[in-house]
């Protein structure tokens, strides 16, 4: 799936697998809260990945309220139009941050 730049709002555009475009960008604050809330359960269930799947598909859900409405309450829908690297990328639009840069300070700090 393709991301592109469009402005220096953090917006991009993510292509879903059926062609679906979403324009993206940070979350506003009303839906950051429930997202922000959800991806913390990700650190309680790391070592199962259907657990962790779940998780993230939710914040997807989440996410999609604000990028693309109609398509955010059918999750099985969802999970038949994305993949896991977007998935990763909606999430990093939506919490305005970059997950591999986080990871690395998450453990640069336990050390």
């Amino acid at each position: 799936m393709a991301t592109k730049p469009n402005n220096s709002n953090n917006e991009n555009e993510i292509v879903l697998i059926d062609g679906t475009k979403i324009q993206t960008r940070p979350l506003k604050i009303s839906l950051l809260r429930s997202f922000m809330k959800k991806f913390e359960g990700i650190a309680a269930v790391a070592e199962d990945n259907e657990k962790s799947m779940t998780v993230l598909m939710e914040c997807v859900q989440i996410a999609m309220r604000q990028y693309k409405p109609e398509i955010a309450e059918d999750l099985a829908q969802l999970e038949e139009n994305i993949d896991l690297p977007t998935v990763y990328k909606i999430v990093e639009a939506a919490s305005g941050t970059n997950l591999s840069e986080a990871a690395l300070l998450a453990n640069f700090n336990n050390q």
